[in-house]
């Protein structure tokens, strides 16, 4: 389970970083916002992860 945890959360990042990136180029603010809030949540679930896996070991 938390394999698949860590693969969502760097999808989330990837995909919300390039949301991020495209709005920014054609000037749509509304992607970009959407792009680092899904970023945002990938980093939170990363570090979730990252702080189980601390305290498994």
């Amino acid at each position: 389970m938390a394999k698949n945890q860590k693969a969502k959360a760097k999808m989330e990042q990837t995909k919300g970083k390039a949301k991020a990136t495209l709005g920014r180029a054609v000037g749509n603010e509304k992607l970009a916002v959407e792009g680092q809030a899904e970023k945002s949540k990938g980093d939170a679930r990363q570090a979730k992860e990252k702080a189980k896996d601390v305290f498994k070991h």
